[in-house]
C-alpha cells in the first residue's frame, strides 16, 4: 500500500474518531438562592415593663419573669431576649453581657461592636456582630442605666456554619436592629 494512502487513511480514521464527540462546556456554578419574605412588623404586647415590633412571621413566647423567645421556624433558628432589672447593679449586668459576647472569641473571626443610642426613648446599648463560626453571630443589650436592662442573641438549630447561615443571619440581624430600635420602656404603675 502506498504511503499516502495510508497518512490519509489515518488522518481520516483519527478526524472520525474526534469529530464524534460532543463539546465539552464546563457547568455554570449553581448558587443556593434563598428567598425570605419581605418583614412585617408587629406590636409585642405583654405585662413585661417593656414593648417592641417583631417580624410577623415568627412566634413569639413570654415566660414570667419577662424571657422572651422569637422563633423562626423557616430558618430554624430562635432569638432569645432576657430581661433583668437594674438595683445598683448596672456594672455588674454591663460585664455579664459583655462577658456572654467575648466567650465566643475562640470561634468568632472578628467581633464588630456597634453601639445604639436613642436617647429619645432613653434607650442606649451595644450590638455585637460576630462574624465566623460562632455559636451565636449577633447579640446585643439595651438599657436606661436606671431601671431596665435586656439582652438578646440569636441561636441556629444546626452547627455553626457562617457560610451556610450567613442569608438567615442577614434576615434575622434586620429584625433584631428593628427590635433595638422600636424598644420602649413602660412607665410603672
Amino acid at each position: 500500500m502506498p504511503k499516502g494512502i495510508v497518512t490519509l487513511g489515518m488522518v481520516v480514521l483519527l478526524s472520525l474518531f474526534t469529530a464524534c464527540q460532543e463539546e465539552v462546556l464546563p457547568k455554570p456554578t449553581a448558587l443556593l438562592r434563598l428567598d425570605y419574605p419581605v418583614a412585617t412588623y408587629m406590636e409585642f404586647n405583654s405585662p413585661c415593663p417593656f414593648e417592641f415590633q417583631y417580624n410577623a412571621d415568627t412566634k413569639v413566647k413570654v415566660k414570667q419573669d419577662c424571657g422572651v423567645t422569637i422563633a423562626y421556624p423557616k430558618m430554624k433558628a430562635t432569638v432569645y431576649l432576657t430581661y433583668r432589672q437594674v438595683n445598683n447593679n448596672i456594672d455588674d449586668l454591663l460585664k455579664d453581657a459583655q462577658k456572654l459576647t467575648f466567650e465566643h472569641v475562640i470561634k468568632a473571626d472578628d467581633i464588630v461592636e456597634i453601639p445604639f443610642m436613642n436617647p429619645e426613648n432613653k434607650v442606649y446599648g451595644m450590638f455585637y456582630d460576630l462574624g465566623g463560626n460562632a455559636a451565636s453571630n449577633t447579640q446585643f443589650y439595651l438599657t436606661d442605666s436606671i431601671q431596665h436592662f435586656v439582652t438578646g442573641s440569636v441561636y441556629f438549630y444546626s452547627k455553626p456554619n457562617y457560610d451556610s447561615i450567613m442569608p438567615a443571619s442577614s434576615y434575622i440581624k434586620d429584625d433584631m436592629k428593628t427590635l433595638m430600635e422600636t424598644i420602649r420602656w413602660k412607665a410603672k404603675n
